[in-house]
């Protein structure tokens, strides 16, 4: 809950520091807001498990309906699991029923494999249970036209025109609303991404995960999540103060004193020249000639300010917006560091070898126990990270879940176990790794910016191609395979750039539209029967249970197939179709109903995934 005020209150170790937000609060009142949100949170939680939802007002026992089917899909589902029911006495347990689209169209509208999926339940043949079924169905779907069995006892179902087009009506009357559905039963999840060091610029890595974790929210908050967005600030340990000195080195080159040089482990991109130019023009020489132990904390501070808020603009401006900024400097700051080894002794986990303090994660599936304290009394870096997620738990969120790059893969193991030490469920913790970005053009790898010589950045790709593009090309491919972003093909205007595509497809839409009477809606649509046009609709009718199954499974990808597909039975419908001058002013009227819906439908993905839809192009 405290994550909902961070725009509101922040300040540089605050646990939720926003860049834009105020810094300067000063100290007595940041304690006493802290106070107040603490008695406000303990308050909300003995009211109900998540915080936050008993501050924003929601009811402590709403009863939260799953419903991301269509319509047809659910009265089909509901029809086969009475059959059976009626047949064998036994009420099928969940996910038993499936309905899907087949592929083969010849096949029928929808189709089910029930009667292969309960041999060994009822023990009878596939045929056998297909045909006792079928004779139950076509006395209860008044909605279906025909039932047929097929090969080893698929049940194949062709709808009747108005069953199908009734999906019309559901689009344009929730209209931006459409796909949204309540299949998250209002789970609370963190979600946490990106959360790189603040001491440099946002690369080609970072854009990945950024998109990715953002439609991610994007798809579980349709889905009815109570999902908070965070980013946790890497500003803690050594590297801050390699920064410090890194832009102290270079604040005195401005003024020509080259006595103090960069580290040879330090920052030597060109934006640390650029802050220390910021810090320069805002203080002068005053600190020219100041002490070291003096001079790196300052400058250490000031870059730290200054390159966080430009990740956050260029986050802001890339689409990708943060609840949350968590820091771990205060983190560390809090003690709530030193309370993780307590809290593993207490449960007789931990114990001393070679002056090292132990955790033994190899009692819940790690290969090894792990080190949280080495000998020289210095945490590793698992420590601060229990911390953290046993900060994320304190807070009411009871799925956790984290993208990290590829090549954290084998830290996985120890934090899933120093989750299960905890007490969690290490289930409740799920890791998406990002796989590496490689830039192309002309079929030649680009690996530095042309401007910079430097890695390509956030903001000069999206100054190249723009967002749109950038974001689509970013969450078409899963995120775990190796990704090759072609810069021509992001820049072209054909159909071949599957952005273009889409967007050419909302565009012609509007154009349409535009020139035709207003759409009048009608209780059925029973002149909307070609192939072309059920193809459409069906796709339509699949959209909300594409949302919920993208969000469950974090893949936003999905939603790209479907954009896809989507502007792919438009384009064949549209080229198939006469839609203005038809003779039949009652035909005009449907087809431009259906126009409607698919535009509805199309905007409403591609904003899922953070996509413009343009009415122009």
């Amino acid at each position: 809950m405290f994550a909902r005020c961070a725009k509101m209150y922040g300040s540089p170790f605050s646990p939720f520091y926003a860049p834009g937000a105020h810094r300067h609060i000063c100290a007595h009142w940041h304690l006493c807001f802290l106070i107040i949100m603490g008695i406000i949170y303990k308050t909300c939680r003995n009211g109900r498990k998540r915080g936050a939802a008993c501050f924003e007002g929601q009811a402590k026992n709403t009863k939260v309906r799953r419903s991301h089917m269509n319509n047809i899909e659910q009265s089909l589902t509901s029809a086969i699991a009475k059959a059976v029911n009626d047949v064998y006495g036994m009420e099928p347990e969940a996910g038993l029923v499936m309905v899907e689209i087949p592929k083969d169209t010849a096949n029928g509208d929808y189709s089910t494999n029930i009667a292969m999926r309960l041999p060994k339940l009822v023990h009878k043949a596939p045929q056998e249970i297909a045909k006792a079924s079928v004779e139950k169905l076509e006395q209860s779907l008044d909605n279906v036209e025909t039932i047929e069995i097929a090969g080893p006892g698929f049940i194949n179902f062709r709808m009747k025109k108005t069953a199908i087009s009734s999906i019309i009506n559901t689009v344009l009357e929730k209209g931006a609303k459409y796909g949204q559905n309540y299949s998250g039963k209002r789970e609370s999840v963190l979600v946490e991404y990106v959360s790189a060091n603040p001491t440099g610029n946002l690369h080609l890595g970072h854009a990945r995960g950024a998109v990715w974790g953002d439609c991610m929210c994007r798809l579980m908050k349709a889905s009815g999540y109570d999902v908070l967005r965070e980013y946790y600030i890497n500003d803690a340990g050594h590297q801050m103060w390699v920064f410090g000195q890194s832009v102290y080195a270079r604040y005195c080159e401005l003024f020509g004193k080259t006595d103090y040089p960069v580290p040879e482990d330090g920052y030597h991109s060109p934006d640390i020249i650029d802050i220390a130019q910021e810090i320069k023009d805002k203080v002068g020489d005053k600190w020219l000639n100041a002490p070291e132990e003096q001079a790196i904390p300052f400058f250490k501070m000031e870059g730290y300010h200054i390159q966080l808020a430009k990740i956050e603009q260029d986050l802001h401006e890339f689409g990708c917006d943060f609840d949350s900024w968590v820091s771990e400097q205060w983190i560390v700051d809090e003690g709530r560091v030193d309370e993780v080894l307590p809290v593993f002794e207490k449960k007789g986990l931990m114990y001393e070898e070679d002056g090292a303090v132990w955790l033994r994660t190899s009692q819940f599936g790690d290969d090894k126990d792990r080190v949280l304290k080495k000998k020289d009394g210095a945490y590793t870096y698992l420590t601060p990270d229990i911390a953290n997620h046993m900060f994320k738990y304190e807070r009411g969120y009871t799925k956790l879940i984290n993208l990290w790059g590829a090549d954290h893969h084998g830290y996985i193991p120890r934090m899933k176990a120093a989750i299960a030490a905890l007490g969690h469920d290490p289930k409740s913790l799920d890791i998406v790794l990002i796989q590496m970005v490689r830039l192309v053009e002309n079929g030649q790898e680009v690996k530095m910016s042309k401007r910079t010589g430097n890695a390509v950045t956030i903001r000069e790709l999206r100054e190249d191609i723009g967002n749109d593009a950038t974001r689509y090309f970013f969450v078409e491919r899963a995120v775990d395979t190796h990704m090759d972003f072609d810069l021509g093909l992001a820049r072209s205007q054909t159909s071949d750039n599957p952005v273009f595509y889409a967007q050419y497809a909302h565009a012609r839409i509007c154009s349409v539209l535009r020139q035709a009477p207003e759409v009048q809606p009608r209780e059925t649509y029973d002149l909307l029967g070609s192939e072309k046009e059920t193809a459409l609709l069906k796709h339509i009718a699949a959209f909300t249970d594409t949302v919920a199954d993208a969000a469950a499974t974090y893949a936003p990808n999905k939603i790209c197939n479907y954009v896809q597909k989507l502007a792919q039975y438009f384009h064949s419908f549209y080229g198939a179709h006469k839609i203005l001058g038809n003779e039949n002013a009652e035909l005009t009227n449907q087809r431009l109903a259906l126009l409607q819906a698919t535009k509805i439908t199309l905007a409403n993905a591609l904003d899922l995934i953070g996509v413009s839809a343009p009415e122009k192009m």
